[in-house]
Parts: C-alpha cells; sequence; structure tokens
C-alpha cells in the first residue's frame, strides 16, 4: 500500500474520522521520535565470558598460523 493509496482512502473518511486518523498518526510520530538513541558503546563488554581465560597473544598467533 503506497501513502496515495491511504490518502485516498482518508478522503472517504467522515472529517472527525480524519481528525482521529491524524491525531493517531502524530502519537505514531511523537513515540518514534521519543525513542532513545542508541549507542554502539552499548556493547562494550558483549561476549567477554567468551574470551577469559584465552591468551590473546597465542590466540593471535595460531591465526597467523593458519596464513601459511
Amino acid at each position: 500500500m503506497t501513502v496515495d493509496d491511504i490518502l485516498l482512502k482518508a478522503k472517504a473518511l467522515s472529517p472527525a474520522e480524519r481528525k482521529e486518523l491524524l491525531r493517531l498518526l502524530n502519537e505514531l510520530i511523537a513515540v518514534e521520535e521519543n525513542k532513545p538513541k542508541r549507542s554502539l558503546f552499548e556493547l562494550a563488554g558483549l561476549g567477554k565470558e567468551y574470551w577469559e581465560g584465552v591468551d590473546s597473544d597465542a590466540y593471535l598467533n595460531e591465526l597467523r598460523d593458519e596464513w601459511d
């Protein structure tokens, strides 16, 4: 459904129904605009338990050995 399709259907509504539609659309927009912005920094430390006890130098050396 396109915006033009929706507009055509909205034209068939009574003035009171159009006002209600506008009110609901404004609410929808307000909710979307008030959503907190997410930050990449929220992912800091995610999955750190998988790396506990892993020697980073040994791990990197293993990966480098696979290159040959």
